[in-house]
């Protein structure tokens, strides 16, 4: 049977493990302490999810790196964006040529600016570059652990490297499509979530179906224009990992950064909120790499500049939603490469 290594027991990475699994392989998860995967091995559950399924015998724990990528096919790493870079550190020297390493991780390096395939290969030897894929698309662990249909887009540089992750992982509830354009999955993956925690917020100030809706919308066209500029298909944002990944993040109660939104809208302080969290918002980092890359390229991201205001600069939600909706009025496809600005005569 097919080997799967899990990098990461994080929610997301135990949800990875059951897909798998149920798609035919065995699963090692790797935790940071042979403790902690003594515990789950004997517990067969980890507290920290928000599922009661008993974990089947054919996925295990291990506190060793080694163990975990011994005769793995996959190695998923399944860990926040801000650890990625320090675990690829500790996986390296435990790689192979026909491995690929599959980013499950939507975010963006706050230190650098990096997405997580760019913090991968930086951290692993040259002739493991073309073994990078990753994973992105609209994938609530909450409906996946639940056997509720699912589907995602695998992306790589190396065609090839996704071929295999999506033989290995689809499953008739998991279905997996492939991609080249590893630059708008990852961006299509982190950049939306700042734009659920601004739909979070509308909906926390009891704002209805056509607020939220204007949100996403106009999230969609920042996040289009940011990922242009920094090489994107355009069309990648229109897919599973843009469009499909935005749409439900923004409306999902299970969405993490929703929840951030909705609760700061309400009054709470942002680090009560994600003190009270199982799990990572990974917009609230990702909104100031946004902001930075936005400011550097001369690209308009006004939801992501608001977003950073309520959480840095202590702005009301309230005063941020104003701040949007009085803009200055422009054509509707402004500055998006397949339909530049028109003049106000033409």
């Amino acid at each position: 049977m097919t080997k799967i290594a899990v990098i990461g027991n994080t929610m997301w990475g135990t949800t990875l493990a059951l897909l798998a699994n149920r798609a035919g392989s065995d699963v090692v998860i790797w935790t940071r302490s042979q403790d902690e995967s003594d515990r789950l091995n004997a517990a067969r559950q980890d507290s920290r999810v928000w599922f009661e399924a008993t974990l089947p015998d054919a996925i295990s724990y291990t506190g060793s790196m080694q163990q975990a990528l011994d005769a793995a096919a996959i190695a998923v790493l399944a860990v926040p964006s801000q650890t990625m870079r320090r675990n690829v550190e500790r996986l390296s020297n435990d790689l192979n040529d026909a491995m690929p390493l599959v980013s499950a991780a939507k975010g963006l390096e706050e230190e650098s600016g990096k997405r997580m395939s760019e913090v991968i290969a930086e951290g692993i030897d040259s002739r493991y570059q073309n073994s990078i894929c990753v994973l992105s698309g609209p994938n609530l662990s909450g409906e996946i652990v639940k056997e509720m249909p699912s589907t995602t887009v695998v992306a790589a540089k190396n065609i090839e490297m996704a071929k295999k992750v999506q033989r290995i992982l689809s499953s008739p509830l998991f279905r997996v499509y492939i991609s080249d354009d590893v630059i708008g999955v990852e961006l299509g993956g982190a950049l939306k979530n700042i734009i659920a925690l601004s739909a979070g917020m509308s909906d926390g100030l009891g704002y209805g179906d056509n607020s939220k809706s204007a949100l996403i919308t106009r999230g969609l066209a920042e996040i289009s224009r940011l990922g242009i500029a920094m090489g994107a298909n355009p069309y990648t944002f229109y897919g599973l990992a843009g469009l499909g990944d935005l749409v439900t993040t923004c409306v999902s109660t299970l969405s993490r950064n929703h929840h951030v939104g909705e609760q700061l809208a309400k009054g709470r302080k942002l680090e009560e909120i994600t003190l009270s969290m199982n799990g990572i918002a990974e917009g609230i980092k990702t909104a100031v790499v946004a902001k930075e890359l936005a400011r550097k390229l001369g690209i308009e991201m006004p939801i992501t500049d608001q977003v950073y205001n309520v959480l840095y600069e202590g702005a009301s939600v309230k005063q941020a939603m104003r701040n949007l909706m009085q803009r200055e009025l422009r054509y509707e496809r402004a500055d998006l490469a397949d339909y530049p600005p028109k003049s106000p005569s033409s």
